[in-house]
């Protein structure tokens, strides 16, 4: 397919020899838009999670009713995703980015002023299809215009709004509702959308080539279907007992017969809709498998110490939010090191980021249920250490040998399999903890027993006295807190294995031409 942008081949306004205080101040005026864009659309991930308590409340819905706001959001922009190429071809890169940020913030407002469940889910669906091109299109945008030796510092930069965004949405967004409400929460996330268009409207300008590619159909219906059904499975599969459900049966047979044609139509048609041949590239194919696993690895905690540390620890939200928040510093952190790292060694970066985030997710899995502040802190900023670490020079490493023209495609499938691989891993983790709470708490009921001499001893805490009702229900809530801390464990213990089984995919990449 014909570069989008063929103007901007050759990089912009910057020395072939220089450093990053080098370049043009149109080149700052871009990291800015591309940052600030970034950011935005990651605080969104997981802005919503901290408000669906208080917007449950406030529209009377139930449990399941409320979490198709997650849902539908993650499958819009699951589905929009691979769109991002076509949309660049045709709109140009200027026109793509701004009309993508308006939707996006237009969206976030209309979100704050909903009056129902069903208004919401539709404009939480508009900011997922707005705002899926807004992270491939960043990182093309990046690769294209900086020259060789400057993108392990623009990347890292990039990158850094990509993971630091979904720790400040959980922060900002508990503050912003406990001053206000929840709509608060959606408003904060316009003032600077608008600031982020601006800067698009200048730092784009001239970069609006545009050349009529062909959109297949075919291959858009069939891996949008295909990706929409994994996601509702994944997403829908533990509140409807998986397979159990018809639904999810049907939606299963669906998902796999759309993926069987998308790769028949993609090995046969002349211009499919995703090109096969961009797997032909070995670094960009091992690079957007390792981005799979850095999307399991990215989210994990983020969802699953919310509630531990509120329904086990009795944590307030405002200070989960600030605890968690220790990611962004290991991330703001790596930036000290990653540019010469990445410049000297890639490969070995790579393998480094990821044993880092082993150990980090090892060490969480030794966690018991009196963790404290610290163990929360230190084990989250490694953890952002090694998740910067990782990307930088992975993602640098799977574009160098990739052509200019294939860049937005290349961004678009790994932007889509980031995020498919955090899906999938939230599920298996959420289902690995359910199962083990459950299955613990069978076990460890078996002990309480009149016949147990343990629970008979004089210093047994008459709180739990298996006399009364009352001292029944709360040694039933103790067994049920240390049965779900094992549950935790297990989805860490989990977590940190599929780093450690990742690091050997560092190894299989080729040499990268050097960059500076």
């Amino acid at each position: 397919m014909s570069d989008t942008s063929p103007s901007i081949a050759a990089p912009i306004g910057a020395s072939p020899q220089g450093g990053i205080f080098s370049i043009s101040g149109r080149h700052w005026l871009i990291l800015l838009m591309v940052q600030l864009s970034n950011i935005l659309f990651g605080m969104t991930i997981t802005l919503a999670n901290v408000v669906l308590p208080q917007i449950r409340g406030a529209m009377s819905v139930t449990q399941d009713e409320i979490s198709w706001v997650i849902t539908l959001n993650l499958v819009a922009t699951a589905v929009a995703t691979p769109m991002t190429h076509w949309l660049a071809s045709r709109l140009g890169w200027r026109t793509l980015m701004f009309s993508t940020v308006l939707g996006f913030t237009v969206s976030s407002f209309m979100c704050a002023t909903a009056t129902s469940l069903e208004s919401l889910i539709l404009y939480r669906v508009l900011q997922g299809l707005c705002g899926a091109p807004i992270m491939p299109m960043g990182q093309a945008i990046l690769l294209a215009t900086f020259p060789r030796h400057l993108q392990p510092t623009a990347l890292v930069i990039w990158g850094v709004g990509a993971v630091f965004g979904p720790v400040l949405g959980p922060i900002l967004g508990t503050v912003m509702t406990e001053l206000y409400d929840w709509r608060a929460a959606f408003l904060m996330v316009v003032p600077p959308g608008f600031c982020a268009l601006i800067c698009i409207w200048f730092a784009l300008r001239g970069m609006n080539e545009r050349t009529f590619t062909r959109l297949d159909w075919t291959g858009f219906l069939t891996l949008s279907s295909a990706v929409v059904a994994a996601q509702l499975i994944l997403d829908r599969g533990q509140r409807m007992d998986w397979f159990e459900a018809p639904e999810l049966v049907l939606i299963a047979v669906i998902g796999l017969v759309s993926l069987w044609m998308f790769v028949s139509h993609c090995l046969t048609a002349r211009d499919p809709f995703l090109n096969p041949r961009l797997f032909l590239d070995r670094n960009f194919t091992i690079g957007i498998t390792i981005a799979f696993v850095m999307g399991m690895l990215s989210f994990t905690s983020l969802t699953l110490f919310p509630s531990l540390l509120h329904d086990l620890r009795g944590y307030p939200d405002n200070v989960i939010g600030w605890l968690v928040a220790a990611r962004g510093i290991g991330n703001w952190l790596a930036f000290l090191v990653i540019v010469p790292f990445t410049r000297v060694a890639p490969r070995t970066a790579i393998a480094t980021g990821l044993a880092i985030q082993a150990f980090s997710g090892l060490a969480m899995a030794q966690f018991d249920i009196n963790l404290t502040f610290f163990d929360i802190f230190w084990t989250h900023l490694l953890q952002g250490f090694g998740q910067s670490v990782t990307f930088t020079p992975m993602t640098v490493v799977a574009f160098s040998t990739l052509p200019k023209a294939q860049m937005t495609e290349g961004s678009a499938i790994f932007t889509l399999m980031r995020n498919f691989g955090s899906s999938l891993f939230i599920s298996i983790t959420v289902l690995v903890l359910v199962r083990s709470t459950s299955v613990n708490y069978a076990r460890m009921s078996e002990f309480v027993n009149p016949y147990n001499r343990i629970l008979l001893f004089p210093d047994f805490p008459q709180a739990w006295s298996l006399d009364t009702a009352v001292g029944l229900t709360r040694l039933s809530n103790e067994v049920q807190r240390q049965a779900a801390m094992i549950g935790y464990v297990n989805a860490f213990y989990l977590m940190g294995f599929t780093a450690l089984v990742s690091i050997p995919l560092a190894c299989l990449l080729r040499r990268a031409p050097k960059v500076g």
